[in-house]
């Protein structure tokens, strides 16, 4: 057992920490594909209990709350993405995103626009031109504070360039907000190097019931594939509430 401390710097709403962050620090010292899930809030700047049991990384609070899991999962259910735009397409994609305009989550380790660049991600996907309604895209380049000793970004901090890019593809469709990080599955194959610039990339996938999924996709400049994910997000409200 670990003790570990979710920061307020890795929040995603500010009273709980970003779920994408979380769920690749259950995914970091497993191999391969892993589906990590979000059982509850995940407090910011207390200890946390990390356990491995049965191959499988489990976080708990201090009174033996369950928040996560992280199990190692099949590749078969990670989808495969469709082919990265260019680097010019991702960086006019990342200007049309919608958080410049409305307010979601300013401060997100992922997506705030009020964070600075080594302080959050920056990453700020909108619609790609000539794609599907959903199919988001932009460009991110690690910053040297969220690197390694080797100089290439941690696996938390790239499961979390992939959390909200799928929130925003639905956001992109449907024109709402309002949803949460239940499930992600992930695989990283090379980590970038800081200050090397990646193509970011999601695309909605299907509804269920309050029950959304998006494929999401981290790609060098060259095309070469780094990272993929599927992810669950659950919705806030009911569809025809959010629709109305």
């Amino acid at each position: 057992m670990a003790k570990i401390v979710i920061a307020q710097q890795f929040c995603g709403p500010p009273n709980s920490g970003n779920g994408g962050y979380v769920c690749g620090v259950l995914a970091r010292d497993l191999d391969g594909p892993v589906t990590s899930v979000l059982r509850a809030r995940v407090p910011l700047d207390v200890d946390l209990d990390l356990t491995m049991a049965e191959g499988a990384a489990v976080m708990t609070d201090a009174a033996g709350g369950l928040i996560g899991r992280g199990d190692p999962a099949m590749g078969s259910l990670l989808p495969d993405p469709p082919a990265p735009p260019s680097a010019e397409a991702a960086r006019a994609a990342g200007a049309r995103y919608v958080g410049h305009e409305q307010s979601y989550h300013p401060i997100c380790f992922t997506c705030g626009a009020d964070r600075q660049e080594g302080d959050g991600l920056r990453v700020f996907p909108g619609q790609l031109d000539g794609a599907a309604a959903g199919h988001v895209a932009c460009l991110w380049t690690p910053d040297a504070a969220f690197a390694d000793a080797d100089g290439l970004a941690t696996t938390e901090v790239i499961w979390a360039a992939l959390d909200c890019p799928g929130f925003f593809a639905w956001v992109v469709k449907e024109g709402r907000h309002g949803a949460l990080l239940g499930t992600m599955t992930g695989e990283v194959l090379r980590r970038p190097s800081a200050g090397e610039t990646c193509i970011v990339t999601a695309w909605p996938l299907a509804r269920e019931g309050r029950k959304e999924t998006a494929g999401v996709a981290l790609f060098s400049t060259d095309g070469d594939l780094l990272a993929r994910g599927h992810q669950v997000w659950i919705m806030s409200v009911p569809p025809q509430a959010a629709a109305a």
